[in-house]
C-alpha cells in the first residue's frame, strides 16, 4: 500500500443519501486504473465503482454440485462425442472381504 489512499462513495437518490462507503488504505496504483477505467466508459469514479461492485454480486449463483456446475460453465463450447471402444472381456463382479 503506498501513500494510504482512500474512496469515499455515496449513493444519492432525489437527494438523499442512501449508502456510503469508505475504502482506507487503497493503493495508489488501483485507485490510479480505476480512474483510467471510468473515464473509458465515460463515467465517474463512483459509478464505475458502484457498476463493478454490483456485477460483482450480481454473479453469486445458488450453489449447484459440481457436475452440474461443470456442465453450464462450458455448455456453450458444445458436446464432445466420444467413441468408446468395445470390451473385451466381459465386467465381473466386485470381491470384497468378509
Amino acid at each position: 500500500m503506498a501513500s494510504g489512499a482512500s474512496i469515499a462513495l455515496i449513493t444519492l437518490i432525489e437527494g438523499q443519501a442512501i449508502a456510503a462507503l469508505s475504502i482506507r488504505d487503497l493503493d495508489d496504483a488501483v485507485r490510479e486504473k480505476l480512474r483510467i477505467r471510468a473515464a473509458q466508459h465515460g463515467k465517474s469514479m463512483e459509478a464505475e465503482i458502484r457498476d463493478i461492485l454490483t456485477a460483482a454480486v450480481a454473479e453469486d449463483t445458488p450453489a449447484t454440485d459440481l457436475f452440474s456446475a461443470l456442465a453450464e460453465r462450458f455448455a456453450r463450447l458444445g458436446g464432445v462425442d466420444l467413441e468408446l471402444p468395445s470390451r473385451s472381456t466381459s465386467p465381473r463382479a466386485a470381491s470384497l472381504p468378509e
